[in-house]
């Protein structure tokens, strides 16, 4: 049976440039170091880094994976000050409920959300 959201895996070209940009993002340092994958621990829920060389598409591969933020345009602020592309504007839809997405500087996609029905635990 299927438990709930784990672990995202991103790709990435340079582990060592990929490690220490989502360390300085998240302001935390992975859990798990290798050469072959690096995890952090995010609120309880994985991100992977792989350092896949072969690059290959995925088709049908359109999913976005959306990150809890408390203040979605304060975040906004700061990734635009960290080599990201940012894909639109914040964008409500509805009930409070703000989203944007970025790409990160190797390529993956990342949807932000900040959803006031929904705190992070203290």
């Amino acid at each position: 049976m299927l438990q709930g959201l784990r672990t995202i895996v991103y790709k990435v070209p340079d582990l060592e440039k990929a490690r220490a940009w989502y360390s300085k993002i998240f302001g935390i340092l992975p859990y798990f170091d290798e050469p072959f994958y690096v995890g952090f621990n995010v609120g309880g829920y994985e991100l992977g880094l792989d350092p896949d060389k072969s690059r290959k598409v995925i088709v049908g591969n359109n999913s976005t994976t959306y990150w809890s933020v408390t203040d979605l345009r304060a975040t906004m602020d700061l990734l635009k000050t960290q080599e990201v592309t940012i894909e639109g504007d914040v964008q409500n839809v509805g009930g409070g409920i703000l989203v944007a997405t970025i790409t990160d500087p190797f390529g993956n996609s990342i949807g932000l959300i900040e959803n006031p029905e929904f705190k992070m635990p203290s």
